[in-house]
C-alpha cells in the first residue's frame, strides 16, 4: 500500500523500475537496475535500510536513497545522511514532501523533512548550551575511548569527578550509558 502511495505521489516525475519488499532485495535490485532515485524504508526485513545503503556505498553505488520512515528521531536522520542517503521524509509527510525531496535530491540537493529539522536543530542547541567546556572535553576524550582513570589523569580531574560529569552529560543527552552517550554526542557533531 505505501509503494503504491509512493509511486502515485512520483508517477508525474519518474518511472517505476521495481518494488522490493526486503533490504536483500534492494540491494540486489539497486546492483542490476542502477536506478537514479530510490525511496526505502528503514526497517525492512532481512536487512534493515541503513545496512542496505552502507553495503550499496561499499561497492560504490552512488544511486541516491530517500528514507522515508515513521522514526521522528533527529539522531537517526543524521546517522542516515551521514551513511549517505540523500534525504530523510517522515511518512506522515510524505505526500507533501516527496514530491519536493525527489526534485531536490535529483538536483544533487538533500532533503530532511522541515519538522525534523526544526527539531532538531532545536534540540541540538539546547544539549550543547547545557553542557560546560570541562564537560565537553571529558566528553572528546570518551568519544577517543579513554577510561575514566586516563581521562582524570589527562586532565588533571579526581576519577569521581570524570564519573559526575559522565552521569551529568548523560542526563542532559537523554541516554544511559557511555556507548550511548558517546553515539549521541557524535550525531550532534560535538566529537572531532
Amino acid at each position: 500500500m505505501v509503494a503504491e502511495g509512493v509511486q502515485h505521489i512520483l508517477d508525474e516525475d519518474f518511472e517505476l523500475l521495481e518494488i522490493v519488499s526486503d533490504g536483500e532485495a534492494l540491494v540486489d535490485a539497486v546492483r542490476r537496475l542502477q536506478p537514479d532515485l530510490v525511496v526505502a524504508d528503514i526497517n525492512m526485513p532481512r536487512c534493515n535500510g541503513m545496512d542496505a545503503l552502507k553495503r550499496l556505498r561499499q561497492v560504490g553505488m552512488g544511486t541516491r536513497l530517500i528514507f522515508l520512515t515513521m522514526h521522528m528521531e533527529p539522531a537517526l536522520a543524521v546517522a542516515a545522511l551521514r551513511a549517505g542517503a540523500s534525504g530523510y521524509i517522515l511518512k506522515c509527510s510524505a505526500g507533501e514532501d516527496l514530491r519536493n525531496a525527489a526534485q531536490q535530491v535529483m538536483l544533487g540537493g538533500t532533503y530532511v523533512t522541515p519538522a525534523l529539522g526544526a527539531r532538531y536543530i532545536s534540540g541540538q542547541l539546547t544539549d550543547m548550551r547545557n553542557l560546560t567546556t570541562k564537560q565537553l572535553q571529558v566528553l572528546r576524550l570518551v568519544g577517543e575511548g579513554l577510561r575514566s582513570k586516563q581521562i582524570a589523569l589527562q586532565l588533571g580531574l579526581s576519577v569521581r569527578t570524570v564519573e559526575a560529569h559522565k552521569y551529568t552529560m548523560m542526563q542532559v543527552l537523554g541516554v544511559h550509558s557511555t556507548l550511548e552517550l558517546v553515539r549521541r554526542a557524535e550525531d550532534l557533531g560535538l566529537l572531532f
